[in-house]
């Protein structure tokens, strides 16, 4: 969102709300003699197709008189849909899919129903059956606005290096638990035989504030920088994130992928997963992909260590969930908030690793999961996974102190702009058309002109 979202959201929202009086065709009511029609807008991921199986063959089955639709797009796209709608009050989305960026700005904005009261409300057997206890509290506390839960997660993620061991192995080389971005490098230049196809780490290049800037930003906490002071003075042209950067762009452009100032986590995954890359640093979510020997020629030849570290371990691990949020134009909250609850309970993690494998159960929400002896067995990224969700610092992502909370993004509403804008001059930069210096002084005047203490106020 730009500084000037919420104006512009506005006037578009009169704009949009005449015409939506008309646009409300048949197909948007929701409810009729016959059930209820959900609507859920969602992101194209594996766990969310896998999601939207079992929706048609147990939940619909259960509940005779619910339907759900998916209308699933990629992530971007999912963004500029959903968000256009719920800041019209256009009522076509009953759930939507968002993170933990987005849930607290959108509460705040008022489109997104409070879950406590439907809690509240639950039967003392639904209680017991869902058990909120038993989700994860960092997790949660991402999800939340004054203390109150306004989305529930899907899953979870923090971020981890993930090794090939065979490659390590031919080299001689030993990883720690806790690798320092120096020894990284040093391995990752051992490693990369691009004569060979293999390269010694792979890291998104591709712009986007959940792209590049994701595993980016974790090195700029680690070596001890921030986006900004405590005064919202710009502070991407320091010494500090210089290094960081400058540390990233040589790895990707010495001993990265091919085109990697076009690729994204998919991209990077797949080499991973092939076979092709020494070293993948990214999310704890991707440990099921690398374990499903269907889509990895690596499964059971994986190593999972904590996140690489600088000057200090603050703001080293990022914290994500996806979650299902209640739109609060909705027309069936009841239905809705059933559904959530469904999709986020610790019965579908079960039957989600009965149907698909214990390794691709929908992993970072519920302690539970973590102590399931089929899910240790199957995940051996879990122990390193959990521990990195638990001990990850949003509340103080930085080694000096500052205004803002977020491991991997600045949690204002003004980042989904500034990030955006940003990740395309690292992008320039990957790809060799700006220096890394150049890039800095543009992304500090830019994060000047678009943010201050005085628009950041309530974040």
């Amino acid at each position: 969102m730009k500084f000037t979202t919420r104006a512009i959201a506005m006037l578009t929202g009169l704009i949009l709300l005449f015409s939506g009086l008309i646009a409300c065709s048949p197909g948007s009511t929701t409810s009729s003699s016959s059930g209820t029609t959900l609507t859920v807008g969602t992101v194209n991921n594996s766990q969310m197709v896998q999601m939207e199986k079992l929706t048609t063959q147990v939940f619909e089955k259960e509940n005779p008189t619910i339907k759900v639709n998916f209308v699933t797009l990629p992530e971007n796209d999912l963004r500029t849909k959903v968000t256009q709608d719920v800041a019209t009050n256009a009522g076509k989305f009953d759930i939507a899919t968002i993170g933990s960026y987005d849930t607290p700005i959108w509460a705040h904005n008022g489109w997104l129903q409070d879950l406590a009261p439907y809690f509240d409300k639950m039967s003392a057997q639904d209680k017991s059956s869902y058990n909120y206890n038993d989700l994860l509290k960092p997790i949660m506390a991402s999800l939340s606005y004054k203390n109150d839960p306004y989305s529930l997660p899907f899953y979870g993620e923090s971020s981890m290096l993930m090794y090939n061991k065979q490659l390590f192995a031919q080299h001689h080389l030993s990883m720690p638990e806790h690798p320092t971005w120096d020894q990284i490098a040093q391995f990752a230049k051992t490693i990369n035989d691009p004569a060979n196809g293999i390269a010694g780490i792979v890291l998104r290049g591709q712009s986007g504030w959940g792209m590049n800037m994701a595993p980016l930003d974790t090195m700029i906490n680690t070596y001890g920088s921030s986006w900004f002071d405590m005064n919202w003075k710009p502070q991407l042209s320091t010494p500090a994130v210089e290094q960081a950067v400058t540390d990233y762009v040589t790895l990707v452009q010495k001993y990265g992928e091919p085109d990697a100032s076009t690729a994204g986590w998919q991209e990077c995954l797949n080499l991973m997963t092939q076979g092709k890359a020494g070293m993948f640093y990214d999310a704890t979510s991707f440990g099921g992909s690398l374990e499903t020997p269907a889509t990895s020629k690596i499964a059971g030849n994986v190593g999972y260590v904590y996140a690489p570290t600088k000057v200090t371990t603050n703001g080293s691990r990022w914290l994500w969930a996806w979650s299902l949020g209640l739109v609060n134009s909705s027309h069936n909250k009841d239905a809705a908030f059933k559904f959530i609850t469904w999709a986020t309970s610790a019965q579908y993690l079960t039957l989600a690793g009965k149907t698909f494998g214990w390794a691709n159960v929908p992993p970072g929400t519920r302690a539970s999961i973590y102590q399931n002896p089929d899910y240790q067995k199957a995940s051996p990224f879990a122990k390193i996974a959990l521990d990195s969700i638990n001990s990850a610092t949003p509340t103080t992502p930085t080694l000096n102190p500052v205004p803002y909370h977020g491991v991997q993004y600045v949690g204002i509403p003004q980042f989904e702009s500034v990030g955006q804008q940003i990740s395309e001059y690292i992008s320039a930069v990957i790809a060799g058309k700006m220096t890394v210096k150049q890039a800095l002084q543009k992304g500090d005047q830019f994060l000047a002109s678009q943010v201050n203490k005085d628009n950041t106020a309530g974040y």
